[in-house]
This record gives structure tokens, C-alpha cells and sequence, in this order.
């Protein structure tokens, strides 16, 4: 069911600043910065070889990420991301485990225009989850 990393998330208070320095020291590639409110994040993406590193700031006050870049003014991961071939099944398999799904279950698209969810971290060691459907 669990397919590749997808991506690791870091939360800062300036998405794009904070991507720069994996562009200019690690030549990785850097996108733009994207929007989605849907979320209420800014996101920047650093592709590596072998993943991406997304950098997430808050867009607005009512953001969910406003309060973790308040506790955490220097920024640090947020969550880590998983592909799955196929999110409901993933979901329901979760939940039949034991797992909560933050929300109202229902996904929603995230920053790769591709179905998201976020599993709570106390079912995953302290670590937020997030799987997108591959």
C-alpha cells in the first residue's frame, strides 16, 4: 500500500528564502512559489534526485501552520509525505488499523493537483503524515 517518499515538509515563516539555500547549495531545482488557499499555505518546492523537500509558510492568520511557525520561529519539518496507489483504499485501510485522519476524511487536492490527506501524528511516532494519491 505505502509507495515512495514523496516529499518532506518544512515550515517557515518565507517559503521562498528558505528554498534558496537548497538551490544554491545543492543545485537543486526550485519552483515557484504556489498558493493554495484550500490549505492556507505557500508552498516551494527544492527537487532532489531522489525526493523534493517542500517548504510551507502560512498564508494569513487563520493558516493551519500559523501557530507551528509561531512555536517554532526558525522554522522545521512539519510533515512527511507518502505515495499511495490509491487514497480511499489507503484511507479505509488505515482507519480499519486504528489510524485518524485529520479532517473530514474527504481528500483534498493538494500542491501536486493530485488527492491529499494527513493521518494524526500521535498514530505515527509524533510524525505528521500526509499521503497523496500516486
Amino acid at each position: 500500500m505505502l509507495g515512495r517518499l514523496n516529499h518532506v515538509a518544512i515550515a517557515t515563516k518565507d517559503a521562498v528564502k528558505a528554498a534558496r539555500i537548497y538551490g544554491a547549495a545543492f543545485g537543486a531545482q526550485i519552483s515557484d512559489a504556489v498558493p493554495l488557499p484550500e490549505h492556507g499555505v505557500v508552498t516551494v518546492f527544492a527537487t532532489l534526485p531522489n525526493t523534493k523537500i517542500e517548504f510551507i509558510e502560512p498564508l494569513g492568520e487563520a493558516s493551519p501552520i500559523a501557530k507551528f511557525v509561531e512555536r517554532n520561529p526558525d522554522g522545521g519539518i512539519h510533515h512527511v509525505c507518502y505515495e499511495v496507489v490509491d487514497i480511499i483504499a489507503s484511507r479505509d485501510t488505515l482507519v480499519k488499523e486504528g489510524a485518524r485522519v485529520l479532517g473530514d476524511g474527504v481528500p483534498k487536492i493538494g500542491a501536486h493537483g493530485k488527492p491529499v490527506l494527513f493521518l494524526h501524528p500521535k498514530d505515527f511516532s509524533g510524525a505528521l503524515v500526509e499521503i497523496e494519491q500516486a
